[in-house]
């Protein structure tokens, strides 16, 4: 049965795949972009930092369990963090490995927002959510417009190559 009825639930699926890849990496490198000052300097409208130092300020103060030495490591780790998995969910490659560690990481700063600034403050930016959706996301096959499909296909092409060649050269033998 191959009615248009039963093909809308894949479509949405997929629809829903590709909305939280673009999601989360869009927050994570809209974070990482506001840490170098390109959503504006410290202090402007749409910027919450606006700037490293106030990043590693922040850093501090959901970090604050562990000593204050570590805060500058802490906050280049998060940054390094973001970047790779905004990169790798946008290309689609290694998704659920990306959107697993997204998770993670994801569960990571809510519990430092916990202890660091209360509860209030992960629940009000939606990271428990995000890391949720995360979670979700690397539990769900990559759909069709990823990195991982793509070259998923091209190796499922090369295979069926090799084993027909192989086949065959075993029948002339």
């Amino acid at each position: 049965m191959n009615s248009l009825a039963t093909q809308f639930p894949e479509t949405g699926t997929e629809i829903v795949r590709i909305f939280a890849r673009f999601a989360l990496a869009a927050s994570f490198l809209s974070a990482v972009a506001d840490r170098f000052g390109l959503w504006g300097p410290h202090g402007a409208k749409n910027a919450s930092w606006g700037d490293f130092a106030h990043f590693v300020e922040y850093t501090g103060a959901v970090t604050s369990l562990f000593p204050s030495s570590l805060t500058v490591s802490f906050a280049w780790a998060a940054t390094v963090a973001e970047t790779l998995c905004g990169i790798l969910l946008i290309a689609g490659f290694k998704t659920r490995i990306a959107s697993a560690l997204s998770g993670f990481l994801l569960l990571l700063f809510a519990m430092g927002m916990v202890t660091g600034l209360g509860i209030k403050k992960p629940l009000d930016y939606s990271v428990f959510s995000a890391a949720a959706a995360a979670f979700l996301l690397a539990f769900w096959e990559p759909d069709r417009f990823t990195l991982d499909q793509l070259l998923y296909r091209f190796g499922r092409l090369s295979r069926k190559s090799q084993t027909q060649t192989m086949s065959t050269a075993s029948r002339s033998y």
